[in-house]
């Protein structure tokens, strides 16, 4: 008995994730009339975390669908700002390091893990914290434990802050948490953190902030002109205040 034959369509900004052959107009996949449709996309490298709506021949389904023989399937890419849990949290995995202090700078909660604790150990974490999952590991994003997750698109960190703020439009609160530990930041005297500070430091500046978790302290040095572009850059394009830093 031959298997049924689907015609498969991929929205523009999931053709990253498929063969070439499969970009643009519709195309035929014999399916073995048993597997969901989750499981047939996943197998021709979308992870689910990218994919919103599925639609056969023209009505909405869901993932658990089994695709019967001659069905016209269109499989689009989630929607931006993609709906989720406010406020949205972040765990970022061990290749994502420069995201993770840049989402920090921006006052978004934003948890780490370097050195690598592995998939399991990190989807774990996700769903006992609910942290949405950012990672450029196709792998990782497919375990069923994850709480929820998100491909990066990109290598370069400035363009993967703008893919993670525009799809998931957390608000901002620049030089509102360390971007060391991902504490929170309370303003402070200098005094109280002079054993932080060099003699040139102490003599210079007046204002600072120190983590309420690791101590770390904060104070306008002469890399801020680099991190206030980014925070600028971020709030003109994706609303919020550029308050300035310690």
């Amino acid at each position: 008995m031959e298997r049924p034959e689907i015609w498969l369509s991929f929205a523009p900004e999931l053709h990253v994730f498929v063969a070439s052959a499969r970009r643009g107009a519709p195309t035929a996949l014999r399916v073995d009339g048993a597997s969901t449709l989750g499981h047939v996309v996943e197998s021709l490298g979308v992870p689910l975390t990218e994919v919103g709506a599925l639609v056969a021949d023209g009505r909405p389904v869901g993932v658990a669908h089994v695709p019967a023989d001659g069905e016209r399937i269109s499989v689009e890419a989630v929607p931006r700002p993609q709906p989720s849990p406010a406020p949205v949290r972040f765990l970022l995995d061990v290749h994502l390091g420069t995201l993770t202090r840049r989402l920090r700078l921006l006052g978004i909660d934003a948890a780490y893990e370097n050195p690598d604790i592995g998939d399991a150990a990190l989807a774990a974490r996700s769903a006992a914290e609910q942290r949405v999952m950012l990672s450029r590991d196709r792998g990782l994003l497919r375990r069923r434990e994850l709480w929820a997750g998100a491909y990066v698109y990109s290598h370069r960190p400035a363009e993967q802050l703008r893919d993670v703020l525009s799809r998931f439009a957390p608000p901002l609160a620049p030089w509102s948490r360390c971007t060391t530990c991902n504490g929170t930041l309370r303003s402070v005297t200098k005094t109280s953190v002079q054993d932080q500070l060099r003699d040139g430091t102490e003599r210079s500046y007046d204002a600072f902030a120190q983590c309420t978790e690791c101590g770390q302290a904060y104070w306008r040095g002469a890399h801020h002109a680099s991190l206030d572009a980014i925070v600028a850059g971020a709030v003109r394009e994706f609303g919020g205040q550029a308050l300035s830093g310690a």
